[in-house]
């Protein structure tokens, strides 16, 4: 089992930045990717970002392109996603995720974080 620890969530107005912050209890051989993905009630978990432990793959959502970085610290087993410029319509609870493959989709992943929230308001 891997545990898999978000925080970092808050209330921000627009234009504000965060930083989220998933922690992984430990990293299996076969579990290579990590991924956030952020969900509002009544829609399906929506694809934020994703990368692989060693850098060398990263994918965003076309909505988040240019505003958030996904990056991590192997030593802490620490993965960060860097949001700038945050509008409304990024409100959301946001959770990672861990898996074989840095996949844009939910499926795939086997552990999930239980989630932070995140809310842009003025």
């Amino acid at each position: 089992q891997v545990q898999l620890v978000e925080s970092g969530g808050g209330l921000v107005q627009p234009g504000d930045s965060l930083r989220l912050s998933c922690v992984a209890s430990r990293r299996t051989f076969s579990d290579v990717a990590m991924g956030w993905f952020r969900q509002v009630p009544g829609k399906e978990r929506e694809f934020v970002a994703a990368t692989t432990w060693s850098g060398s793959i990263t994918k965003y959502a076309d909505a988040v392109q240019g505003r958030f970085t996904i990056s991590g610290d192997n030593a802490k087993n620490t993965i960060y996603l860097q949001m700038n410029s945050l509008k409304p319509e990024d409100t959301a609870v946001y959770y990672c995720a861990t898996g074989p493959v840095p996949n844009p989709t939910w499926i795939g992943y086997n552990y999930w974080g239980q989630g932070t929230q995140v809310t842009v308001s003025s």
